[in-house]
C-alpha cells in the first residue's frame, strides 16, 4: 500500500532530479523519504549511503575520492544534516561533472530538518540544488472512505502510524517517535535542551493548537525566559514538527493581528501529546475544532503549487479567515475551516474575504458534498477542495 501512496511527491521528485544536479528531499523522521528514494533509485544507476550508519560514514573518510569513483551514478545521501561538511565537496564534484557535460541527476540528499536550516548549511550549493518537502500521508493519497480519513486524522500521516493494526499500536509508535526526537535527534543536532522541558513546551503548544502564542506566559510556566522559549519553538520548527503560519500583512485599513499562529504539524503527534487515544475521545475533547483545523491546513499545504504564499487573516476585532492562499497565478483563495456538518457562516465572512481580495471563497466543512451558499461562497469537503487545488480550478 505504501508504495502506491506518494504519487504527487514521486512525480515532483523524478522531474526535479532530471533537471538539476542536486535535490534535497526534506521531511520529518519516519515520514517515508528513504522508502521513496529507494523506490525511485531502482530505475536509476544509483548508490545509497546512510550517514547515520558507521559503515557508510567510513566509506566517506575521503569523500571526494569515493564520490568521484561513483560520478556516473545518482548518489543518495540519507540524513544529510548530520554531515554539513560534505556540502563544499558536493559543490566541487557538481562543477567538475558540469564541465564534463553532466548537468543533472547527480545527488539526492535526504534530510530531517527544515529548508531554512538546510539552506544555512548548504549555501555553497546555491544555484545547484532544489528543495522539496515531503509531508505525511494526506487525504488524497489514502483515497479512502470517511472512516479512513478519520483514522488518518486520529493517527496522523506517518505511514507506520496510519497503517498500524490498532489505535493503541499507533499511539505506542507515536510515543516512541516523540521520545526519539527528544532524546536523540535534538541532542545530535547540537541543541542543548532538556528533553523533559522541550516535551512540556511541545505539549503546551498542542493545547494552544492554531493560536497565537504568549511567549512570556509559556516562559513563566517553563521557568525560563521568553528568548529561550522562542529558541525551543525554532528547534521544533526546524525539525518539521511545528508549523508557523504568518498573518496576512497587506495594506488593509484595519488593525490586524500581527503574531503568527503555530500548529503541531502531525495530528497523530498532537493527539499523543494530549493523551487522545481514540476517535471517540477526540470527538469529546475541547481541542476538536483546532485539531481538525491543523489537519486540514497540513493536507492543503501538502498539495499547493510551488511559490504559493500562505497566511491567515484576523483583525483585532476578531473577524478572520483561517487560511489564505496567494497562488503563483495571483489568485487568492480564502478558506474558512469548520468541523461540523452544518456550520454557520460568520456575518463578517464576506467582508473579510473582500479585505484580502479573495478570488475564490470556500467554507470547508466535515461533510462530503460541494454546494454554493451565496455571495460566490462554496461549502466544500476537504477531498473536493484538494482536487480543486491540484487541478488549479477554483
Amino acid at each position: 500500500m505504501q508504495g502506491m501512496l506518494r504519487r504527487l511527491i514521486t512525480e515532483k521528485l523524478q522531474k526535479t532530479i532530471a533537471q538539476v544536479p542536486a535535490v534535497a528531499l526534506l521531511g520529518a523522521r519516519q515520514v517515508g523519504k528513504t522508502t521513496l528514494a529507494k523506490a525511485i533509485a531502482k530505475d536509476i544507476n544509483s548508490i545509497y549511503l546512510d550517514l547515520e550508519a558507521p559503515e557508510d560514514l567510513l566509506k566517506l573518510s575521503d569523500p571526494s575520492s569515493f564520490l568521484s569513483a561513483h560520478a556516473d551514478k545518482l548518489v543518495i545521501l540519507d540524513e544529510i544534516q548530520r554531515s554539513p561538511e560534505l556540502f563544499p565537496v558536493l559543490r566541487g564534484l557538481i562543477d567538475k561533472n558540469r564541465e564534463q557535460g553532466r548537468k543533472a541527476g547527480q545527488f539526492l540528499l535526504l534530510g530531517s530538518a527544515s529548508m531554512d536550516l538546510m539552506r544555512q548549511s548548504s549555501e555553497s550549493l546555491a544555484g545547484r540544488i532544489s528543495y522539496l518537502e515531503m509531508g505525511g500521508l494526506n487525504v488524497a493519497e489514502i483515497n479512502g472512505k470517511q472512516a479512513d480519513r478519520q483514522t488518518l486524522w486520529l493517527r496522523g500521516g506517518f505511514p507506520d502510524s496510519y497503517l498500524a493494526t490498532a489505535d493503541d499500536v499507533a499511539m505506542d509508535w507515536l510515543e516512541n517517535l516523540i521520545r526519539t526526537y527528544l532524546e536523540r535527534d535534538v541532542p545530535q543536532m547540537g541543541f542543548r535542551v532538556p528533553a523533559a522541558r522541550l516535551r512540556r513546551l511541545w505539549t503546551m503548544m498542542a493545547h494552544l493548537q492554531g493560536e497565537t502564542i504568549n511567549y512570556s506566559k509559556l516562559a513563566s510556566n517553563l521557568e525560563v525566559d521568553a528568548k529561550a522559549v522562542s529558541h525551543y519553538i525554532d528547534i521544533l520548527a526546524d525539525l518539521l514538527l511545528v508549523r508557523r503560519l504568518d498573518p496576512w500583512h497587506a495594506n488593509v485599513k484595519k488593525r490586524l493581528v500581527k503574531s503568527p499562529r503555530y500548529y503541531v504539524r502531525d495530528s497523530g503527534i498532537l493527539h499523543r501529546l494530549l493523551g487522545i487515544n481514540s476517535y471517540d475521545a477526540l470527538l469529546s475533547n475541547p481541542v476538536l475544532g483546532k485539531s481538525w483545523e491543523g489537519f486540514v491546513v497540513e493536507n492543503i499545504l501538502s498539495i499547493v503549487p510551488n511559490r504559493t504564499e500562505i497566511y491567515f487573516y484576523r483583525t483585532a476585532a476578531g473577524a478572520e479567515v483561517d487560511l489564505v492562499l496567494k497562488m503563483p497565478s495571483s489568485e487568492i483563495w480564502a478558506i474558512e475551516i469548520k468541523h461540523g456538518f452544518a456550520p454557520k457562516i460568520g456575518k463578517h465572512y464576506n467582508q473579510t474575504c473582500d479585505d484580502v481580495g479573495a478570488t475564490h471563497k470556500f467554507i470547508l466543512y466535515g461533510g462530503e458534498d460541494e454546494f454554493p451558499v451565496g455571495n460566490d461562497v462554496k461549502m466544500i469537503s476537504l477531498p473536493r477542495l484538494m482536487e480543486r487545488i491540484e487541478s488549479g480550478k477554483g
